[in-house]
C-alpha cells in the first residue's frame, strides 16, 4: 500500500507531505483548490507522462516521491536489482524546468519504462477518462478478457494468428503480376551479377585500408626503421654495443659492491631488451617491400568497394554481401514463385483451421465470462441505486473475411437499460453521466476482486451522482477499502463521511503567489468540511450537527460490515 507522498514544486503546491492510511482515504476541497494535483503527483511517481508544465512557476524542478510497501513488487525488485529497505520502496520522480527528468527506486536509477512496470504492480488509478473509455466499444473486449482471466487461451490464439499472418505476408510478397515480376527480376539479376562479379569478402575493406596506410607512408616507415636499427645495433657506438661495454665494467666490479651487482643484473636485462627491439625493427624493415603497382591495385579495389557501397547505400562490404545473398534469394523466389506460392496457399487453409479452432476456445471462455460479468455488474449496480438495471455482454461473430482478427473471432460490446421495460442499448446512447460513473465503479469493483494491486485511486468517480446514489457509491468505496487501500477525490459529503481518513486540500494567496496545502483532518475538522460540502460557506450549528450525524451513521454502517465479515470468516 501507499504509505506517504511527498510533493515539491508541482503546480501550485510548493511543498507538502501526506501520510496515507489503510482503508478509504478521501480528498476534498473547493473546486480548483488542487485536489487533482495529488493524483497528478502520484501518477508521475508510477511512471505516468509528465512535462515541464508540471513544474511550479519560478522553480528549477518538481519532485514527487512516495513510500510503498514492497510486498506486491518483490518480483520486480529481484529482476531490476533493487533491494527493499525495511520492507518498503522509496520511489522518486523529478522533472526539471527544461523538461528533463530522472527516476529512482531506493536510490537506484531506473528508466520511465521500468517505473511504469513497477507502478502497475503498486497503484491502479481510475480517472475521469475511464468513463470515456467505457463509451469506446473497441475497449469492451479488453474489459471482458481482463475479467475472464483467459490468458492461456488468448496466448494460444495469438500464436496461431501470428503463424497465419506470417504466411499471409509471404503470400502477398510472392503475389506479383507478370509485368511487376519481370521488372523486379531484371533489377535483381543486374544487382546479383554486379555484386557477384565484385568477388566480395567480409573484412577485406579494413585490411585494404590498413595496407593503403602503410603504402602511402612507405618511405617514411623505411627511413624510420633504418635509423632506429642503426642506432640500436648497426653502427659503432650503437645502443647495444655501448650497453655491452658498460656491462663489462660492471661484471668486473659486482663482487665488490651489492649495488653494482644489482645494476649489472638490470643492465643485462636491458641489453637483452635492446637486442630484441633491434631484431623487431629489422624484421619490419625487411618487410617494407613496396611497389607503385601494389599501391594502385589496393587503391583501385578500395574505390570499387566504396563505389558499390555508395550505389547500394550500405556501410561496408559485409552489408554488400548480405544484400547479395538477400537479392539472390529473392530472385530465386521470383523464378520459382509459382511453386512456392502454391505451397503457401495450401498451408493457408491449415493455418486458418488452427486459428478458428483456437478462436472457438477463446469464444467459449468469453461467453461464460460475459454471463458472469453481466450478473455481477447488475448486482453491483443494484447496490448503487440502480434497481431496475439490465447489463448485457453482447458477443457476436466477427464479420468479413477471414472471420477473425488479432484478438479472436468475436465482436464484444456492453449494453444496458437503466429502467424496467426498456430494451438494452448502447451505453453511449443510454447512460447519463451519473449512471456512467456508477457503471465504471461497478466494473472496477468486480475486476478488483481478482486484482492483486494493493492501492486503487478514484479521481472524481462521483461525477453526476447525488442523493441516495451518492450514499451507495460511498458505501461501495468503503467496502472496497476493506479489501485494499483506496484513495478517492470527491465533492460529495456522503462519500467523505464514509472515509477512514479524510484530507482537506486548500488554496490560499501569500505575497502574490498561490499556495495549496494538504491537511489530514481530525473529527472536528471532518465535521466542518462535511458541513461545507453540504451547505457551502453557510456553516451553521444545524449543518455541523447534520455532518456529525453522517459521520456517526457511517461509523455504525462500517462497524456492521466488519462484524458481518468476521461472522463470514468464522463460518
Amino acid at each position: 500500500m501507499l504509505r506517504s507522498l511527498h510533493i515539491e514544486n508541482i503546480a501550485v503546491v510548493e511543498r507538502s507531505d501526506v501520510q496515507f492510511r489503510e482503508g478509504l482515504n478521501v480528498l476534498t476541497g473547493e473546486t480548483g483548490a488542487g485536489k487533482s494535483i495529488v493524483i497528478d503527483a502520484l501518477y508521475a511517481v508510477i511512471g505516468g507522462r509528465t512535462s515541464r508544465e508540471l513544474v511550479r512557476s519560478g522553480a528549477e524542478r518538481a519532485l514527487a516521491a512516495a513510500v510503498f510497501d514492497a510486498d506486491a513488487a518483490a518480483g520486480w525488485c529481484a529482476e531490476n536489482g533493487v533491494e527493499p529497505e525495511d520492507g518498503t520502496l522509496i520511489v522518486q520522480r523529478t522533472v526539471s524546468a527544461d523538461g528533463k527528468g530522472s527516476c529512482r527506486v531506493n536510490g537506484v536509477p531506473v528508466t520511465v519504462a521500468q517505473l511504469r512496470a513497477l507502478g502497475s504492480l503498486l497503484v491502479d488509478i481510475h480517472g475521469q477518462n475511464d468513463g470515456r473509455q467505457l463509451l469506446d466499444e473497441g475497449r469492451h473486449l479488453d474489459y471482458l478478457d481482463a475479467f475472464a482471466q483467459n490468458g492461456a487461451a488468448l496466448d494460444a490464439y495469438k500464436a496461431a494468428y501470428g503463424a497465419y499472418m506470417a504466411n499471409e505476408r509471404e503470400i502477398q510478397r510472392l503475389s506479383l503480376d507478370d509485368e511487376t515480376r519481370r521488372r523486379l527480376a531484371e533489377s535483381l539479376t543486374y544487382r546479383v551479377q554486379e555484386l557477384e562479379k565484385a568477388q566480395l569478402k567480409a573484412g577485406e575493406e579494413a585490411q585494404l585500408e590498413s595496407r593503403s596506410a602503410l603504402l602511402r607512408n612507405g618511405e617514411k616507415l623505411r627511413e624510420a626503421a633504418e635509423g632506429a636499427f642503426t642506432a640500436l645495433y648497426g653502427d659503432d657506438g650503437s645502443a647495444v654495443e655501448l650497453a655491452g661495454q658498460a656491462r663489462g665494467w660492471l661484471s668486473r666490479a659486482r663482487g665488490w659492491s651489492a649495488d653494482l651487482a644489482a645494476a649489472d643484473d638490470t643492465l643485462s636485462e636491458a641489453v637483452a631488451l635492446l637486442q630484441d627491439a633491434a631484431e623487431r625493427v629489422r624484421d619490419v624493415w625487411d618487410s617494407l617491400d613496396f611497389s607503385p603497382e601494389e599501391f594502385d591495385r589496393v587503391e583501385g579495389r578500395l574505390a570499387q568497394l566504396r563505389r558499390l557501397e555508395k550505389k547500394f547505400s550500405v556501410p561496408d562490404e559485409a552489408a554488400l554481401l548480405a544484400l547479395y545473398e538477400e537479392s539472390a534469394a529473392r530472385l530465386a523466389e521470383i523464378e520459382y514463385g509459382d511453386e512456392a506460392l502454391e505451397k503457401l496457399t495450401q498451408k493457408r487453409e491449415a493455418l486458418k483451421k488452427d486459428c478458428l479452432a483456437a478462436a472457438e476456445k477463446l469464444t467459449r471462455t468469453r461467453r461464460q465470462a460475459g454471463k458472469d460479468l453481466a450478473s455481477r455488474v447488475e448486482q453491483e449496480l443494484k447496490e448503487l441505486s440502480m434497481p431496475s438495471v439490465r447489463f448485457v455482454t453482447e458477443l457476436a461473430p466477427m464479420t468479413g473475411q477471414p472471420g477473425f482478427g488479432p484478438k479472436g473471432a468475436d465482436e464484444v460490446r456492453f449494453l444496458m437499460s437503466a429502467n424496467a421495460g426498456e430494451t438494452p442499448g448502447r451505453i453511449s446512447k443510454i447512460a447519463s453521466g451519473g449512471e456512467l460513473s456508477r457503471i465504471m465503479l461497478a466494473l472496477k469493483t468486480v475486476f478488483g476482486q481478482n486484482d492483486p494491486v494493493p492501492t486503487a485511486v478514484f479521481d472524481e468517480i462521483d461525477t453526476g451522482v447525488s442523493g441516495v446514489a451518492a450514499s451507495r457509491v460511498g458505501e461501495k468505496l468503503a467496502l472496497t477499502g476493506m479489501q485494499r487501500q483506496v484513495l478517492c477525490v470527491s465533492h460529495l459529503a456522503q462519500i467523505a463521511a464514509m472515509a477512514d481518513s479524510q484530507y482537506l486540500i486548500e488554496k490560499a494567496e501569500k505575497n502574490g503567489r498561490t499556495y495549496t496545502t494538504v491537511t489530514e483532518l481530525d473529527r472536528a475538522g471532518r465535521r466542518r468540511e462535511i458541513a461545507r460540502l453540504t451547505g457551502g460557506d453557510n456553516i451553521t450549528e444545524t449543518t455541523t450537527a447534520s455532518a456529525e450525524e453522517q459521520l456517526t451513521a457511517a461509523d455504525a454502517w462500517k462497524e456492521k460490515q466488519h462484524r458481518g465479515e468476521k461472522r463470514h470468516d468464522s463460518v
